[in-house]
């Protein structure tokens, strides 16, 4: 079984995916999207987002990072593709997914998959710019309103010569809301012959179970769910019990470093209060020390909270 740690933008930036990939199980990380208008990115763009490429495209435990870029144009993410792996990532995934507001008024993420013609003709340019030893990946919905085109998006992305595809099995309307349609992902499967990775709604060893026999995929990709439960790639794959609360308040411990000392500290309170509140779903006493500190705003009372 391969298990990709998903991108999330806003949420697991380079400092999540050093610790989670040190807590192991994970074959993959996607970074969270570059954004793609009408210019090829400075470098400095592709090393802020991703800056395991000065560590030959690894995380510091050795795990291979892949860059992932968002836009509607074509011949631009062709460029800025061709850019990031000449810079060092492990591939180039592109995002058809996102279901951000913002994102999808700009004819980006998710509105793309009311037009199969037009990711076709995306990740035909990027595969035809990178280098053959490079994969190309992406990652995308059932659909934007309804999953009339899933199949249709799916076999768009096949034919244009991805190397595998990512389908999170809701629509952009389903948002983050329980279910996901596991089976839809078989049922597109079905259709397409290049390897396809199961996303969305695993948050335990059994929900992984029942995402791999309905889906039919034997690999995943995990999220919000390693978020809540830090070591779910190890629970999945090597039958760990889930991590102690005690170990989860050390890793706390140590993204505070990790985030204090480098450059996003002035995030640290609103970034360590959005990991509790997805450790908040495992463990009930993410959800006590949530409390203690969602009124404070200064990081060393916050870490004193953590430490106490």
């Amino acid at each position: 079984m391969h298990i990709t740690l998903a991108p999330m933008e806003g949420v697991v930036d380079h400092l999540m995916r050093d610790m989670l990939t040190q807590v192991g199980g994970f074959d993959l990380c996607v970074t969270e999207f570059v954004r793609i208008v009408d210019q090829l990115m400075p470098k400095r763009v592709f090393h802020r987002i991703c800056p395991e490429l000065n560590n030959q495209g690894f995380t510091p435990n050795g795990v291979p990072v892949k860059v992932q870029l968002l836009g509607q144009h074509a011949d631009w993410l062709a460029e800025n593709a061709f850019r990031a792996v000449e810079l060092g990532s492990h591939g180039i995934d592109l995002n058809f997914g996102c279901p951000a507001k913002t994102v999808n008024k700009s004819k980006g993420g998710a509105i793309l998959l009311r037009e199969p013609e037009t990711i076709y003709n995306i990740v035909s340019a990027v595969r035809q710019a990178v280098p053959k030893e490079h994969t190309v990946s992406a990652k995308m919905r059932l659909g934007f309103d309804d999953t009339s085109l899933a199949i249709s998006n799916a076999q768009a992305i096949a034919d244009a010569g991805a190397n595998s595809l990512v389908i999170h099995a809701r629509t952009k309307v389903d948002g983050y809301k329980p279910p996901a349609y596991w089976d839809w992902i078989a049922k597109i499967k079905q259709h397409v012959d290049i390897p396809i990775i199961a996303n969305g709604e695993i948050w335990n060893e059994q929900d992984a179970v029942n995402c791999q026999q309905q889906s039919d995929c034997e690999n995943i990709m995990l999220g919000r769910g390693a978020l809540a439960m830090p070591n779910l790639a190890q629970v999945i794959k090597n039958t760990e019990l889930a991590m102690p609360w005690e170990q989860v308040k050390a890793l706390l411990v140590r993204y505070s470093g990790y985030e204090l000392f480098g450059d996003k500290g002035k995030y640290y309170p609103n970034r360590v209060k959005q990991w509790l509140g997805y450790l908040s779903r495992q463990y009930p006493e993410a959800e006590a020390l949530f409390m203690g500190i969602r009124a404070l705003k200064s990081a060393d009372e916050i870490l004193q909270q953590i430490q106490s």
